[in-house]
């Protein structure tokens, strides 16, 4: 283990090295299911890619996946043949008609969600052929698995995306409180957006309500990320299995994403940032 390790640090220290942008990941979280974590975190990415970057979507949900599903596309392997050693990295990386690339949860297999030390080794070391992208969405499951809390530990970004509704943003906080206290990190860069909100108002008021309690009760720094608005058009591409930013990508919901990942995009790169780092991280080396 240790030298198999070190080994993937110099790989990757030669992967990230000068001369080359650093890859940023960010991880995308909610407390529940059904806040629309999985479309928001394929629609960040096609708006990075109109920004002209390489982009990957992560199906990290080992359980439950969706992101093959919401782009109307039917993998012939995924997640758990890469764990299972059947298949590398780069034989289960999709390509897409949006101009992002996928990686497929493995959905369906219930004991995937709980990996054994040599599995999670070798799916962190796979990993490290992600790093010609130039940025790596995480959809992580919904909830607080040790899987979910690893990546948000990682990641440069953690996005946590709730609703208005009471029920989402009681699992907001839940989920950022658990984070405080398991992550042995106050500079996560997390950051809050809220879905589906009826007005520029409604979605300030939610936000400041978690963000003004994360501060008070858990002296945790939380970013307003942004808004994105209860938009027939999401609802509907969802039916056609089309991302909403190419059934209307001047509609309020892809406005919103774009203005969201404008916002991201002048986050400035932080120290630690960048898939070696990433992955010593999953490792448990940093």
């Amino acid at each position: 283990m240790t030298d198999q390790a070190e080994q993937l640090r110099e790989i990757m220290r030669s992967k990230n090295g000068a001369g080359k942008q650093k890859t940023r990941i960010i991880a995308v979280a909610s407390g529940k299911g059904g806040v629309g974590k999985t479309n928001l975190s394929i629609n960040i990415a096609l708006a990075y890619a109109r920004l002209g970057k390489k982009v990957i979507v992560m199906d990290a949900d080992l359980g439950l996946a969706n992101v093959n599903v919401v782009l109307g596309i039917i993998p012939k392997y995924n997640l758990y043949h890469l764990i299972r050693k059947q298949k590398n990295l780069q034989e289960i990386l999709l390509d897409t008609n949006y101009g992002i690339q996928i990686i497929a949860g493995a959905s369906g297999f219930s004991k995937i969600a709980n990996l054994s030390d040599e599995e999670r080794e070798h799916f962190i070391e796979e990993l490290s052929g992600l790093s010609e992208a130039d940025v790596i969405v995480i959809d992580t499951s919904a909830g607080v698995s040790h899987n979910v809390l690893d990546f948000i530990a990682a990641a440069d970004e953690a996005l946590i995306v709730t609703t208005p509704e009471p029920t989402a943003i009681t699992d907001a906080y839940g989920i950022i409180k658990i984070i405080a206290t398991e992550i042995d990190n106050m500079n996560l860069g997390l950051k809050l957006i809220v879905n589906r909100v009826k007005s520029v108002t409604e979605g300030k008021k939610v936000s400041e309500r978690v963000i003004s309690i994360a501060g008070q009760f858990l002296n945790l720094k939380v970013d307003y990320l942004g808004y994105v608005y209860d938009d027939p058009v999401v609802s509907s591409s969802v039916l056609k299995q089309k991302p909403f930013m190419v059934v209307d990508p001047n509609s309020k919901a892809a406005i919103c994403v774009k203005h969201i990942v404008g916002r991201l995009e002048k986050v400035e790169y932080r120290e630690g940032s960048g898939i070696g780092n990433f992955i010593r991280k999953l490792l448990g080396k940093d």
